[in-house]
């Protein structure tokens, strides 16, 4: 049913600056023409403007949307139009917020905020039934309103021709806006007081500061200046600070920002009833949109909260950050809306002239995973890429990507294309991390237990700190305490009882999340379905990269998306092994706010289906065994880590890599090669077939240098490694046999009868070293006996050395040429030898001698085998 409001007391509208504006306006919507509507705060360009339109003949019976930025300037802009309208809100005019609506089929002007337009433009690219968008305060450049825009446009151009487009801004800074939306420009004059600027003599140390500063500039405003004070501060903990430091100030106290309950909003929206002062502390919810009535006096503290992503964990938060000089003229203008103010800054001229000069758009600062996914829900419906979409500023590449690979990890895109999942994830209109979450439910009891979570982290935390004498004492981060008063039967029901040590109920933040609450059951069509189940799964499906594994020390954990997280050493969960962590602190350490624990046997489906068993085994040159250790990871966690036999296939892999790694046959000490059974003949049979290889490049021979032993380790040892997991257990491997299998068995024959392994002489046999430069067949003189020149080897293509030795084994003479030796030398080795050993024959003409068997090398090098 429609409901009345009360709306601020302002001046008759006739009386507003815009009304001048509003024929040229129509003119050009009536010409089919977008419209860029600039207008200070004040102008009335809010409340005129959408009415102005009920009239348009181009109307016809559709709907007018007006898109506000904030749910309190929702619901403000549409009690003053119905009040200027003599109905009740829900008639004529109506609203539409995520918590809250008072529409009905007589609505025509409908004003909303920019997720709920979002999630129409979603459902209903056609937008059927709606003649016009008013898009407010675009000048504030919020993410949704400038995705808004650019669907909007893109909308208009491919689907709705005769849809009519108006921005209004409060700055001057139009021609990008315009050329954007091939819009005509129409400035409207403002209506403003004068205004004194009073700036501070001294900065102040930082924002800590602020809530002190500002109390004491009110107190002095209180007794140099006549009306209402407006004083901004950056959030909710400065406001109540201030508000405490005020008490006895002789004034009426009201806060003012978008988590108040509506009523006490409202309060803040009227004069006194009883005539007397008031000091308003906002945020800067009133910097624009809304008119608090009584002000004569602004103090602003120079800051704000904006969201900021932080480029080390991927995360949104919001940040305190210094306004621009645009803001500070917004809000000193509060000042003069009604009569000569004075506006009272707490930062010197020196910090004024160093602001920036306009606030940056917040595509350009924060995280971007719901704009990822509008934008791909959107080429779903309609065909246009999100690379062609206009947004006033194109997201960054960086956080654009990032924002793609979280929804691909989420599962809502697929090569950056919407899947299933994620168009689901998209029409339940919450961030995807959360939409994730309920959609990952099993059974109606865990989506009613997954929509508690959801509510409760679109907002505030409803434990608080305890502040006490001694230093702050966090709450605890188990999510379950915070959960426990809205799964009950009777959701409405205060938390009865203390809060859990460490922390106090905010109240009102709970009311804001059982509404919450109440709507995703709604979307969800979950009836009365009773909350149940265990939370951890459900915030690890939203939140795969938060997920935590303790290190050793209690309270150290390690994130799977990289990084470390920490709790207190004293918190409940400092010793689980495993976390879902649902909020982080992220200041010079990151602190785990919200988490539960999790078993990693009850991983989500999704996350379960990441998971991958990695065994790792490796060769150690200590033990010269190879070990190997299997591990489960999840990103860059390792849920388990044991110790296990190794696999024959992996034990193989490891030793081929440790050999490989050294040089072939021995020859670094210490190498894992030396470990081989690099026996006489292997290494004799690798030099014959280089010699030959030598020779005869083109006759096949197989390469048996370090390089291509190294390289080819897996194809000629690999096969013969089943089972050997220790470089001692390669002492069974018959080398020799492995290196002769290389080579073909044609050319086998033909090495055998161009190389012998040994020459047969007169007297017993010569084995020949191949190893040498030049190869050498070594035996006790008398084999050669009977010999009249030196063998040839290869057909004489290799030349051959004669090692004679002694009885002894030791070498008396080396030649190439035997023949000359015996005609040579040999007098002079055989003088020698009959004084050293008598006993065996030393003839002068061995070449003539006859031979003798048992000749046979006896110091010499045996023949191998």
């Amino acid at each position: 049913m429609p409901t009345r409001q009360a709306a601020p007391e302002t001046p008759s509208a006739a009386d507003l600056p815009v009304v001048a504006a509003l024929p040229a306006l129509l003119a050009a919507l009536a010409a089919g023409r977008n419209a860029v509507l600039v207008a200070p705060p004040g102008a009335g360009k809010t409340t005129l403007v959408p009415l102005a339109l009920l009239e348009a003949p181009w109307r016809g019976d559709r709907r007018i949307l007006v898109l506000e930025p904030r749910r309190l300037a929702t619901r403000a802009a549409a009690a003053r139009m119905a009040a200027l309208r003599g109905e009740a809100v829900g008639g004529t005019i109506g609203y539409r917020t995520r918590l809250e609506q008072a529409v009905s089929p007589a609505t025509s002007v409908e004003v909303l905020t920019e997720g709920i337009l979002l999630r129409r433009l979603l459902a209903d690219p056609l937008l059927d039934g709606v003649a016009a968008i008013l898009l407010d305060e675009v000048h504030e450049r919020a993410i949704e309103a400038d995705l808004c825009l650019a669907l909007c446009r893109d909308a208009q151009r491919g689907l709705r021709p005769d849809l009519r487009l108006i921005a209004a801004s409060a700055t001057p800074q139009s021609d990008r806006l315009a050329a954007l939306l091939d819009a005509t420009v129409i400035e409207s004059a403002g209506r403003m007081f004068p205004v004194e600027i009073v700036q501070a003599k001294r900065d102040l140390a930082g924002p800590r500061d602020l809530p002190a500063a500002v109390a004491a500039a009110a107190r002095e405003a209180l007794a140099a200046h006549p009306g209402d004070i407006l004083a901004f501060l950056p959030g909710m903990a400065e406001i109540r600070r201030a508000e405490a430091a005020l008490e006895g100030c002789g004034a009426l106290v009201l806060p003012l920002h978008g988590d108040l309950p509506p009523a006490a909003q409202d309060l803040a929206l009227r004069p006194a009833a009883d005539g007397g002062r008031r000091v308003v502390l906002a945020t800067s919810i009133a910097e624009t949109s809304l008119t608090v009535p009584g002000v004569r006096v602004v103090i602003d503290g120079g800051f704000r909260r904006a969201p900021r992503l932080d480029p080390g964990s991927g995360l949104a938060r919001l940040a305190t950050v210094r306004i621009s000089r645009a803001a500070a003229t917004q809000r000193a203008g509060r000042a003069g809306r009604e009569a000569p103010g004075v506006a009272i800054r707490l930062w010197t001229e020196a910090q004024q002239r160093g602001l920036p000069a306009h606030d940056r758009p917040e595509i350009l600062e924060a995280e971007l995973a719901g704009a990822r996914l509008a934008a791909a829900a959107w080429q779903d419906a309609v065909g246009t890429a999100p690379a062609t979409l206009g947004f006033p500023d194109p997201p960054p590449a960086g956080a654009w990507a990032a924002a793609g690979a979280l929804l691909e990890e989420l599962g809502a895109l697929r090569d950056g294309v919407l899947t299933p999942l994620g168009a689901r994830m998209a029409a339940l209109g919450a961030h995807p991390r959360l939409a994730a979450m309920m959609l990952a439910a099993g059974t109606p009891g865990e989506a009613a237990l997954a929509a508690a979570l959801a509510a409760l982290l679109e907002e505030r935390d409803p434990l608080r700190p305890a502040f006490t004498s001694g230093p702050r004492r966090d709450p605890p981060a188990d999510i379950a305490l915070r959960l426990a008063p809205l799964v009950e039967a009777e959701w409405d029901a205060a938390p009865d009882g203390a809060a859990p040590d460490g922390a106090a109920w905010d109240r009102g933040a709970l009311a804001r999340i059982r509404r919450g609450l109440g709507q995703y059951r709604r979307r969800l069509g979950l009836g009365a379905v009773a909350a149940a189940g265990d939370p951890a799964p459900l915030i690890a499906a939203g939140f795969p990269d938060r997920l935590a594994a303790r290190r050793a020390e209690p309270g150290s954990f390690r994130l799977a998306g990289g990084g470390g997280a920490r709790l207190a050493p004293t918190d409940a969960l400092a010793r689980a092994p495993l976390l879902a962590v649902a909020a982080l602190d992220l200041g010079t350490t990151t602190r785990i706010r919200l988490a539960a624990p999790l078993d990693p046997a009850r991983l989500p489906a999704a996350l379960e289906a990441r998971v991958t068993t990695q065994t790792e085994t490796a060769f150690d040159p200590v033990s010269g065994a190879v070990l190997a250790r299997r591990r489960r990871r999840l990103g860059a966690l390792v849920l388990s880590d044991r110790t296990a036999p190794a696999d024959p296939a992996e034990a193989a892999a490891a030793l081929l890599v440790a050999l490989a790694a050294a040089p072939v046959g021995g020859d670094a000490a210490g190498g894992a090669l030396d470990r081989l059974p690099w026996t006489e003949a292997a290494r004799q049979l690798r030099a014959r077939v280089a010699l030959l290889r030598g020779i005869e490049p083109d006759a096949g021979w197989p390469d048996l240098s370090d390089a291509a032993l190294r390289a080819g380790l897996p194809d000629w040892l690999g096969p013969h490694l089943a089972g050997v997991t220790r470089l001692a257990e390669l002492a069974r491997i018959d080398l020799a046999a492995l290196l002769r299998g290389l080579v073909p068995g044609a050319l086998a024959a033909r090495l055998d009868r161009a190389l012998p392994v040994a020459l047969d002489l007169p007297g017993g046999r010569a084995a020949v070293d191949y190893t040498e430069p030049v190869p050498v067949a070594s035996a006790r003189a008398q084999a050669f006996y009977g010999l009249a020149r030196t063998p040839e080897l290869a057909g004489g293509r290799v030349p051959l050395r004669l090692a004679l030795l002694s009885p002894a084994g030791r070498p008396v003479a080396v030649t190439g040429d035997l023949a000359g030796f015996w005609q040579g030398g040999w007098a002079e080795v055989r003088r020698e030898m009959r004084g050293r050993y008598p006993k065996h024959e030393w003839p002068e003409t061995p070449a003539l001698a006859p031979a003798r068997p048992g000749g046979s090398p006896g110091g010499g090098r045996r023949a191998p085998a």
